[in-house]
């Protein structure tokens, strides 16, 4: 696999992080001798330099992914020409990056944007929705649909 993939959310700390460290260790367990360059990003520079949300790190750990050395930076224009997939957490965040696009002449890479949970099996949910203001059990079942949206995108990856 020969690929780039950049995760976005709005903040950078919650789901865009875990799905980077998620993502990160399912490709490398499916592909040890991937090439893939595996980034996240917000939409938003609210949270630049910072790490991830110490929520989204302990429910992390807890599945045994890491994502202690990630910090938070906001999407550059440079990400339209760099990544070859570029992974929306939700429909908000999709919208914003097809206007950053536009807004930055990269009007051509909007085709590179995608939603995440178009590679997910389950139907129940069309979002990876955002556990900032809910509790515990909002960061597991975010795990839940990264690790099931990620073994999709690892498949369709490894086709091409």
């Amino acid at each position: 696999m020969n690929h780039s993939v950049l995760f976005v959310c709005l903040g950078n700390i919650c789901r865009s992080p875990t799905a980077e460290g998620v993502f990160r260790k399912l490709v490398e367990e499916a592909h040890p001798d991937n090439q893939l360059i595996i980034d996240s990003a917000g939409t938003t520079g609210y949270h630049a330099g910072e790490h991830a949300d110490s929520r989204a790190i302990s429910a992390a750990k807890n599945r045994g992914y890491d994502l202690s050395k990630i910090l938070s930076r906001q999407v550059r224009e440079s990400d339209f020409h760099e990544f070859d997939f570029i992974i929306a957490m939700d429909r908000e965040n999709y919208r914003n990056l097809k206007h950053l696009a536009v807004q930055t002449g990269n009007e051509c890479y909007i085709d590179k944007i995608r939603l995440f949970l178009t590679y997910s099996q389950q139907a129940a949910y069309q979002e990876v929705p955002d556990p900032y203001y809910g509790g515990a059990k909002g960061f597991d079942l975010v795990i839940d649909l990264i690790e099931d949206a990620s073994h999709g995108l690892i498949k369709q990856l490894s086709v091409k």
